[in-house]
């Protein structure tokens, strides 16, 4: 615990919108140099805490308490002192940056315009200053990149540019919002990276708020828990992860899904965070907490009611004495399972699915989907009147799959790589430009308007955000229903099923079949896609991102659930993700996409233990693991730049331009990779001309 005096003290502060409570009485210190990590669901109040601290709060809100930067009073405090304290002293990293420049202006003028602010400097000085800054945050050509506007920028260029222009004062205190939402792996290991040498470079304190466990163990000094508008916990962050008191902390780390941990099922945490209009008596995580006490319903306690011998660590409970030492699955108990064998729904996709036969004991389950070297390229137009082709975007080209019955397939890779196209290809059920797609045993060529028919059945996707993919129209009822009407079930049949369906996936059939999709929560409205998806007994089941969307503790119901669902019904998933955590967790085998094509495929373990290609060693590498000892002694292999536009089609290996190992092969290796390009084959599951295991989640090469 550090003794100097805190750089920023917040004390008792809260907001409310229109009298609606959002932060509820937070407190706390920031030392100069540290990093603070704050976490928790959405709605927990972390963004608005950081936003009161420089006084960015809509009209609307009204903030109280106290927020004092070395002495000086910022909450309340007039705009024009404000104005001198945003941006030199105090600086904020938003969550997304394109929004947060102003797109008619060139990057380097903005951040240019940044330092003038502050700074009594001329124009040609400034100008130069941008461009060391844009250098600084590894932003390659930063002469010419200071020239280009904010949508020439890719999405982690942006966020690198950004964090330029927060630096560019050497600010005492940086603010970081979720920095690195919505980005790929690769790309947040690199803007991580270049915050922590933004922040070694300025000396300055840094805010951390995130919704991802594993950033913050990597990067947090200390860390506070939020929940409800509150802190209910806050520690050092190694006795956080190792030793948490509050009940609600040791449910966000128990429902995370670890790239080092065991495949079991997770724990979720049960229900949903309370309204901020509708807040329990009491503690607000008692309805939701498996060891609440009546005293939990008679008072909130305060965030001091048990203290370490230390005097570092404080919790929000009055029960810590019991989670002291126990596992997540001890304390929480998964509620949720998918309907007990023999239902009638489970007999019906029995009945009717039909497509696959059952394999003799011991041998392969029989293949439901085999893609092999499929390709797909949109043309490029140049002119409005008189249009004329000028080029074409290589979006698939040669990508392998194979998904079995009973089975699930992870498809990973970065934003760009194919994988959406690749879905879509699938699931168009048409011939496609090369290559061949068989689905339940049927070549996609082959089919007519009536073969096409019948196996539109056979494989259903459930979307990434479930609100957009629902009629908000239309009761929970009919959205289920839909999929049987078009098929041409009797209306008795359909009555009988969506009761059934419901129960399946968690639901009431009472309660919830005449609500709403806006009536229920994120998982709650995945639920829903699932059992409209499993409507008419497919065979396969495409899943785009169902996950991405959901809170942590959500996020574990549902993946319970899809597990669950497997197993019953015997279903084949192709499961894509970003998130590779989530992949190890529920996939049999994988499959890494880069830049359209497949270059590692393989048995999970396999893959994930023994990465042979460079590509997959860096997307493994990256990704965070909530573990502040193990996270933080971990190799990185970080790759440079973006990946290449899909326009060109390079010769020999696609990966070589960012590949850490064609740099360090002697010419004539070099010369291969350039000239020859490596395939996914049978005694080949890496497209490396030169595979070199390297095991960077545990570390070490061979």
């Amino acid at each position: 615990m550090t003794h100097e005096p805190p750089l920023l003290q917040v004390r008792d502060l809260k907001v409310d919108f229109a009298g609606v409570p959002a932060v509820r009485g937070v407190s706390f210190d920031l030392a100069p140099g540290e990093v603070l990590g704050i976490v928790g669901e959405s709605g927990s109040g972390k963004s608005v805490t950081s936003l009161a601290v420089l006084g960015l709060l809509p009209s609307a809100a009204r903030a109280s308490g106290s927020v004092r930067l070395g002495g000086t009073e910022l909450l309340g405090a007039p705009e024009s002192l404000l104005d001198g304290v945003r941006g030199a002293r105090v600086s904020m990293v938003f969550q997304d940056p394109l929004s947060a420049f102003t797109p008619v202006y060139r990057v380097g003028e903005q951040i240019a315009e940044a330092v003038r602010a502050h700074q009594d400097v001329s124009r040609e000085k400034a100008a130069r200053r941008a461009v060391e800054l844009l250098d600084l945050v590894g932003i390659p050509e930063p002469r010419r990149r200071a020239s280009a506007f904010p949508h020439e920028f890719s999405g982690g260029m942006r966020q690198r540019a950004m964090i330029a222009m927060a630096v560019a004062n050497d600010p005492e205190v940086i603010l970081a919002d979720e920095p690195t939402t919505a980005l790929d792996v690769t790309i947040q290991a690199q803007v991580l990276d270049v915050l922590r040498t933004a922040q070694r470079a300025t000396g300055a304190a840094m805010v951390l708020v995130s919704h991802d466990l594993g950033v913050i163990a990597g990067s947090a000094d200390r860390v506070a828990v939020m929940y409800a508008g509150r802190v209910v916990e806050t520690a050092p962050a190694g006795e956080l992860f190792a030793r948490p008191r509050m009940p609600y902390t040791l449910g966000l780390i128990g429902a995370v899904p670890r790239l080092d941990g065991p495949r079991g099922r997770l724990t979720p945490v049960p229900g949903g965070p309370p309204s901020p209009e509708a807040l329990p008596p009491g503690c607000p995580f008692a309805p939701r907490c498996p060891l609440a006490a009546p005293e939990c319903e008679s008072a909130e306690p305060g965030p001091s009611a048990w203290t370490s011998p230390s005097g570092d660590h404080r919790a929000a409970c009055v029960r810590v004495a019991r989670v002291s030492g126990r596992t997540p699955g001890e304390i929480f108990v998964d509620g949720d399972a998918a309907a007990p064998a023999g239902t009638e729904a489970e007999a019906g996709r029995q009945e009717e699915a039909g497509t696959l036969a059952e394999a003799p004991q011991g041998s392969p389950a029989p293949v439901v989907l085999r893609v092999r070297d499929l390709t797909k390229t949109f043309p490029l137009y140049k002119g409005s009147v008189f249009r004329r082709r000028t080029g074409s975007v290589y979006a698939v080209d040669g990508v392998d799959l194979e998904v079995r019955a009973g089975q699930t397939l992870g498809l990973v890779g970065e934003s760009g790589s194919g994988k959406s196209t690749t879905l879509y290809e699938i699931l168009g059920l048409r011939p496609p430009e090369n290559g061949t797609i068989e689905l339940l045993g049927q070549s996609v060529a082959d089919l007519d308007r009536a073969a096409t028919r019948r196996l539109r059945s056979g494989v259903q996707i459930v979307f990434q955000d479930p609100m957009a993919s629902l009629d908000p129209r239309m009761p929970v009822s009919d959205l289920v229903a839909e999929p049987l009407r078009a098929q041409g079930a009797a209306p008795s049949r359909i009555a009988a099923r969506v009761p059934e369906l419901l129960s399946l996936v968690g639901l009431s059939p009472d309660r919830d079949a005449d609500r709403f999709p806006h009536e229920f929560s994120g998982g709650q409205r995945q639920r829903i896609g699932i059992a409209r998806a499993l409507s008419v007994n497919p065979d396969l089941l495409v899943l785009d991102e169902p996950v991405s969307a959901l809170d942590v503790s959500v996020q574990a119901g549902v993946l319970n659930l899809l597990q669950d669902l497997r197993h019953r019904l015997n279903l084949a998933y192709l499961f894509v993700s970003h998130d590779l955590s989530v992949v190890r967790h529920v996939a049999d085998r994988v499959s890494v996409m880069y830049l359209g094509a497949t270059v590692e495929a393989g048995p999970v373990d396999e893959v994930f233990e023994r990465p042979r290609h460079p590509y997959t060693q860096a997307l493994l590498s990256a990704v965070p693991i909530p573990d502040p000892v193990r996270e933080r002694a971990r190799e990185r292999v970080l790759l440079p730049g973006d990946p290449p536009s899909p326009t060109e089609r390079p010769t020999g290996c696609r990966f070589r331009s960012r590949c850490p190992l064609y740099a360090t092969l002697p010419s004539p290796d070099r010369e291969r990779c350039e000239t020859v390009r490596p395939r996914v084959g049978p005694g080949s599951p890496a497209a490396c001309h030169f595979p070199r295991v390297r095991e960077v989640v545990g570390g070490g090469e061979r």
